[in-house]
């Protein structure tokens, strides 16, 4: 998923830089569950310390929170027996694994620093999964609050989700906006996998409009489903929805239903051949609910951005992916983004058309693309955990200076009065 992936950068690259790291997870495949991996692991000098949890599948809302609350519940014995680090870093997967992450700076030291995926309960509400005023709403939403309260910073992905947490009563001043990077190391246009994916699953000569990535609520498909029922007629154009999530039966039963035969739903591909599948779309689409700006944030968008792919968006015209259309066409960047709005079928099918009129081989500005890049924001991310140890660092020095100052003032006294009552 996105932010294990990002996670992992993060992770490679403070090790890189001489950092000991340790990553607290589960021991199951995020969209498999019945796929495990082994409970203790050192990769590429990262020790993963793996929790068991329930595995009882997506396929409801009560399911899902039991395999939450039963990894949250391993994860929070196994932290009693782990000793301080200087830093914790606790994302948003599952939800608010970031109260344990804050509690576990509170009662053992180090700096705690809440990296925000997205934010719950904000998204249950928005989803309509939990009333604003239930009990339920108010006690995860302190919880949220003490993650917030008692970080040292909180990373967020765009401005909208400052805003939101500013609205929670934390200070502008403690939240920084880092935005999720490209994988520049392992995902890159791919000519090679782009022609192997294409011929594997029979998309040779043809458009290819691609949905790569979690289908979930928050990400309503519906719009981009209609359109492809739409343009059923046309032989040369396919769908191909790609990832997993609880929506992605619903893809799978509308083409059925409908026998859309331009709807090609596929797994999430393995990361060795992310860059193939990824390089493969002709029009590549993300999805924002309207009511989900702020909340959530599609990271697959900077990884498109370094292939070079074109973008459809579909979603409300204000948001941190309508901000980057704006940013694309202010800067000339050489960059497609085509917008519709949930709804709107014929703006969506009439946007892939015109997409597959439009597509050149003109390559996206490198400065444009390089705002988005690892070198740029991992770099950012890596500066903003380390500036703090350094003046650690050297506010501990000081205190040895100061401590030595002391100790030699005294050593310089006493023998001074020990030589008035003991002359030598």
């Amino acid at each position: 998923m996105a932010t294990a992936q990002q996670l992992t950068s993060l992770a490679v690259a403070l090790r890189e830089r001489g950092h000991d790291v340790t990553v607290v997870t589960s021991d199951r495949g995020y969209d498999n569950q019945a796929q495990r991996f082994p409970r203790r692991e050192t990769w590429q000098g990262i020790r993963i310390i793996r929790l068991p949890s329930l595995g009882l599948g997506k396929s409801s809302k009560w399911r899902r929170a039991l395999n939450f609350v039963s990894f949250l519940v391993a994860c929070t014995f196994h932290l009693l027996l782990l000793r301080k680090f200087d830093r914790v870093i606790a994302l948003t997967s599952p939800p608010l694994i970031s109260f344990l992450g804050a509690l576990f700076t509170r009662l053992k030291g180090g700096k705690f620093f809440f990296w925000v995926m997205d934010l719950n309960p904000d998204e249950a509400i928005a989803a309509g999964w939990l009333r604003p005023d239930s009990f339920t709403t108010k006690l995860l939403g302190s919880l949220l609050n003490f993650s917030l309260r008692h970080s040292e910073r909180v990373i967020v992905l765009d401005r909208f989700m400052k805003q939101r947490i500013e609205a929670k009563g934390i200070s502008p001043d403690r939240i920084e906006i880092i935005s999720p990077w490209s994988l520049d190391d392992s995902i890159q246009q791919d000519e090679q996998g782009r022609e192997a994916f294409r011929v594997r699953h029979g998309f040779v000569e043809k458009f290819v409009v691609m949905y790569s990535g979690n289908h979930s609520p928050c990400h309503p498909l519906d719009t981009l489903m209609h359109a492809a029922e739409s343009l059923s007629r046309r032989n040369d154009i396919v769908f191909c929805f790609v990832g997993g999530g609880s929506e992605q039966a619903k893809v799978r039963n509308f083409a059925a239903d409908g026998q859309l035969e331009n709807i090609i739903c596929l797994p999430y591909q393995p990361m060795n051949e992310l860059s193939g599948s990824l390089s493969a779309a002709d029009l590549h689409v993300a999805v924002i609910g309207d009511p989900f700006v702020g909340i959530v944030h599609p990271c697959k968008v900077y990884n498109i951005i370094g292939i070079g792919t074109p973008l459809l968006y579909i979603g409300p015209e204000v948001s941190s992916i309508a901000d980057l259309a704006r940013q694309a066409a202010d800067r000339n960047a050489h960059y497609s983004i085509y917008q519709a709005r949930h709804g709107d079928v014929s703006a969506v099918a009439n946007a892939i058309e015109r997409a597959q009129e439009e597509q050149s081989g003109n390559p996206v500005d490198l400065a444009f693309a390089h705002e988005f890049s690892a070198a740029r924001l991992l770099t950012q991310m890596l500066d903003l955990l380390e500036e703090r140890i350094l003046k650690e660092d050297l506010d501990e020095i000081e205190g040895r200076v100061n401590r030595t100052v002391r100790i030699g003032s005294a050593l310089h006294s006493e023998p001074t009065a020990l030589s008035r009552s003991e002359p030598r």
